[in-house]
């Protein structure tokens, strides 16, 4: 009798990506053609998948901008197709910070992920997944196909472009590469180019996931369950949450304490490690590898004066009006990495400050102070 009440563990997909003939849920999709990438090749068939709320008026659309797991689900429950729940839903929404009675939101998943929009588990012409042959993108190539997405919903300006993160990023090059697109800017816990730290923390992630047996070179997409680089994507993740939470969170939530029925002393896990490993869980059921290699790899090249002389003359290309915030406590994009932003954004003047115990993730979590951030840039 006790065996049959055993839980079986549930293997993990070989990719957690969202794949045709999947609940669609929410999602829409736009083809946007062939689109020829920085690196000078060509991915054709683009297409993106894309969630909006609220009605469009010609000039009321606001763009808000995913970070690296993230994706176009920004508010809602969780569903069919949509396995977590929205990232900002205590913001979008009817009467919130960003008021759908009022904006028109428009939320596209990345170039390059795996929620809908072409990236590595995206079928190719010959029905395989892209895999390995995915070619290398960068934020610039993401931004680009977004403006096309736009043409083809026929926004041809943006009343606000709101990003955190990786989101951030692809915010900032939107206001860089096309000023005129572009009302109003915020630019959350990002920076104007990945710096070696943020490189560095990024290595050892990278590195987990192609050296896992289960990489098999990035083709991968169709194989059994439990045969997919899940164990590395796991250890990806943890190093990376650590990044976005805080030694001070850790220290009080967790201290030294051991698992609920577990010993360290001998085979158990501390508070800490479970919560580490719950994480891991949750993504490689819901993630695929090869977009969080593609990703990462894109936000390493980040860098918005590359080929645009100094970083002043770059973002003093920026017309946008611009608030900058950043959380203090934010130890993966330090919060001198948006003062120099605030510093050359014309007319973005002193960052806001999220004083939070959470870190990066302070963008995510902190809705009180993000309400009063996204009042403010939306009254200008």
């Amino acid at each position: 009798m006790t065996d049959s009440l055993q839980t079986v563990p549930v293997l993990p997909p070989a990719t957690g990506a969202w794949r045709e003939g999947d609940p669609v849920g929410d999602r829409r999709f736009v083809d946007i053609g062939a689109v020829t990438l920085e690196g000078g090749e060509t991915l054709p068939d683009v297409r993106v998948a894309y969630e909006t709320w609220g009605r469009f008026d010609g000039n009321n659309a606001v763009l808000v901008l995913h970070a690296l797991t993230g994706d176009s689900h920004v508010t809602g429950e969780t569903g069919l197709g949509h396995p977590t729940p929205g990232w900002w839903t205590a913001l979008v929404g009817p009467g919130k910070a960003v008021d759908t009675d009022r904006w028109f939101v428009v939320a596209p998943n990345v170039l390059g992920g795996c929620q809908g929009t072409t990236g590595p588990a995206t079928p190719a012409s010959d029905g395989r997944a892209w895999g390995s042959r995915f070619p290398r993108t960068t934020v610039r190539d993401q931004v680009a196909v977004e403006a096309r997405f736009a043409d083809a919903l026929g926004i041809d300006r943006w009343a606000a472009v709101l990003g955190g993160s990786m989101g951030g990023m692809r915010a900032l090059e939107w206001a860089v590469t096309y000023p005129s697109r572009v009302e109003r800017l915020l630019l959350l816990c990002s920076p104007a180019a990945a710096s070696a730290d943020q490189i560095a923390w990024a290595s050892p992630q990278l590195a987990a996931i192609r050296e896992d047996p289960g990489w098999h070179g990035g083709d991968y997409h169709d194989r059994e369950r439990g045969q997919g680089p899940h164990v590395g994507l796991g250890v990806a993740r943890r190093i990376a949450h650590n990044t976005y939470r805080t030694a001070e969170e850790y220290d009080t939530r967790f201290a030294r304490r051991p698992q609920p029925g577990e010993d360290p002393g001998t085979d158990g896990r501390f508070a800490i490690e479970s919560y580490l490993d719950h994480h891991a869980e949750k993504l490689v059921h819901r993630f695929d590898a090869g977009s969080y290699v593609e990703l990462t790899r894109a936000m390493n090249g980040h860098d918005v004066a590359r080929g645009r002389g100094s970083l002043a003359e770059a973002l003093g290309a920026v017309t946008a009006r611009t608030v900058v915030a950043g959380s203090v406590s934010d130890r993966l994009y330090p919060l001198h990495q948006q003062e120099e932003l605030a510093a050359l954004i014309p007319g973005a003047g002193e960052v806001r400050r999220i004083e939070s115990p959470f870190g990066h993730d302070a963008f995510l979590i902190e809705a009180r102070r993000l309400e009063q951030i996204l009042a403010e840039l939306l009254a200008l």
